[in-house]
């Protein structure tokens, strides 16, 4: 019998606004002890996280899970940099592309999937200049009109 879907979705706003996203993939995450009840309730942040590789692995660092309020001795470190898991082609593909065309790795959502598990939407992204940003805001802009005056 599955689970009931989750309404937990942890959503990094920042990223869109910053980067352009050329590939998304959806990454599990190694947690330990109590963080995912913790994700859980809600309790974590992706602002200002980003993605590193050392030895042929893949981590995420600068994703915030508060500590459990009802955990005890077995708590965790809040702001610990956490392995993600990828296929062998995927880690490779994303590896090259770091590497060779200068582009990063960003945290964009972590949510708890239908089998419980705490899963991680990660984007290859290359940096915006401050001439799109612009660019982007026009265009929320045009829209947000657009959908005010009935168009």
């Amino acid at each position: 019998m599955p689970k009931a879907k989750s309404k937990v979705q942890i959503n990094n706003r920042r990223a869109s606004f910053d980067y352009e996203f050329l590939e998304t993939y959806e990454a599990g995450i190694v947690l330990v002890g109590t963080e995912i009840k913790s994700l859980r309730q809600g309790k974590a942040s992706l602002s200002d996280s980003f993605c590193y590789f050392v030895n042929g692995e893949l981590y995420v660092k600068g994703m915030n899970i508060a500590t459990y309020f009802w955990g005890s001795w077995g708590g965790h470190e809040p702001a610990r940099d956490r392995k993600l898991l990828l296929t062998k082609k995927e880690l490779k593909h994303l590896a090259q592309a770091v590497k060779l065309k200068g582009l990063t790795i960003v945290a964009v959502r972590a949510y708890i999937a239908e089998n419980g598990y705490a899963k991680l939407h990660i984007a290859l992204a290359k940096g915006k200049h401050e001439y799109d940003k612009r660019q982007s805001i026009k265009d929320k802009d045009l829209r947000r009109e657009m959908d005010r005056s009935g168009y």
